[in-house]
């Protein structure tokens, strides 16, 4: 099996070339929102956010890998964030979840993957958590894990995602961008009837409203009826829900990650939360009956980290006020909408299990729509 991002073989050889041959949404002059977006405009514009990636191809049948995001390079268990989680529709597994609610910090990377790999995935970031310096006599671990289900294209009861697998994405996290469509935890992944996977963007505050940075980096594997930029595209295509029992399913899941660096306690990152939530809606998701969405919030501002053996009677955090949140929300809306279009965008045609091709959004037919609706306005 292959177990790396380098492909050996001229099946996946071509669709390397299918992939680097792909443009981000904003590389076609779409714009969504009016915020700018960070340098990168990915998830790792938010300083010491790095990602870490695992894609396994093999085969006809194994279209799965990892994600991992951390939001910093130092010792997470013992230098804590403040993160939330907001629970979209809840038909998903997101390991760690009850732990960050009630604490409102989080003391391990993320890592996303298949759904029958989370416990592979747990496993992994425990013996990430334990090994590390500083570590050794820890006796209880909050891995976070999510998942969304692929198991329409790769053989998901094969688990093949193994520890060293979630391991190498953990220990390979950087801060460049982070590879998008058919990538990590999104190689298997399908969404509005076309292949998904991983998307990344990001927004910057101009200096009048702080200066912040919000990052989103999403696992989509939904459905509903695509828009782009407010464009109704996916019923221009004639593909979407419900239109034609014989398209995709519509369940599916969502895994959307949120990093900022505005000091912001954890009630105030799952209200962000929610507003990621709603960039997934202006795309057209519809988070059905079986689709698992989950956003999980952190803050990277030092000051707002919380010390495993803190010694303090008293906390002190200086946050950033209810009163100056809405643009923090409304970057996390635009983000989270450029993200999820990234990783469709992004994507390239697919076949795995049995035959099951996932076809790439056809860009031929949309960017003339989107021309023809004023959105794309340059050659």
């Amino acid at each position: 099996m292959i177990r790396t991002t380098s492909l050996l073989c001229a099946a996946t050889l071509l669709f390397t070339t299918a992939f680097s041959q792909t443009k981000r949404v904003a590389e076609y002059g779409i714009k969504i929102g009016v915020l700018p977006s960070g340098k990168l405009n990915a998830i790792t514009d938010v300083a010491g956010v790095k990602v870490g990636q695992r894609t396994l191809i093999s085969g006809d049948d194994v279209r799965t890998g990892v994600t991992a995001i951390l939001p910093h390079d130092g010792n997470i268990f013992q230098s804590k964030v403040p993160a939330a989680v907001y629970v979209g529709n809840g038909f998903g597994k997101l390991a760690g979840s009850t732990q960050i609610t009630e604490l409102g910090y989080m003391e391990t990377p993320v890592v996303l993957t298949n759904t029958l790999n989370v416990s592979t995935a747990m496993e992994a970031v425990i013996t990430h958590t334990l090994n590390q310096p500083g570590n050794e006599d820890i006796q209880s671990v909050n891995a976070v894990v999510g998942e969304t289900n692929d198991g329409y294209l790769n053989d998901i009861r094969g688990r093949h995602v193994k520890v060293e697998d979630v391991l190498y994405a953990i220990k390979n996290a950087d801060s460049s961008l982070p590879k998008e469509g058919n990538a990590g935890a999104g190689t298997g992944t399908m969404c509005f009837g076309f292949k998904g996977g991983i998307g990344t963007a990001s927004r910057k505050l101009p200096p009048a409203l702080g200066g912040y940075t919000v990052g989103v980096l999403v696992q989509t594997n939904f459905g509903g009826v695509l828009q782009v930029a407010g464009a109704n595209i996916g019923k221009d295509l004639g593909v979407f829900s419900f239109s034609d029992k014989l398209l995709n399913n519509v369940d599916g899941s969502c895994m959307i990650v949120v990093a900022t660096d505005a000091p912001l306690d954890s009630r105030n990152l799952q209200r962000l939360a929610k507003r990621a939530f709603m960039g997934l809606a202006k795309t057209g998701g519809i988070a059905s009956n079986g689709s698992g969405d989950y956003v999980i919030a952190f803050s990277t501002a030092e000051e707002m980290r919380v010390p495993h053996n803190g010694k303090a009677s008293l906390q002190e955090n200086s946050t950033v006020p209810n009163d100056l949140s809405s643009p923090l929300f409304m970057a996390a809306i635009e983000a989270t909408e450029e993200a999820i279009l990234n990783s469709l965008f992004k994507a390239a045609s697919v076949t795995g299990r049995d035959g099951h091709k996932a076809e790439a959004l056809p860009s031929s037919k949309v960017l003339p729509l989107l021309k023809k609706y004023g959105i794309i306005t340059k050659n």
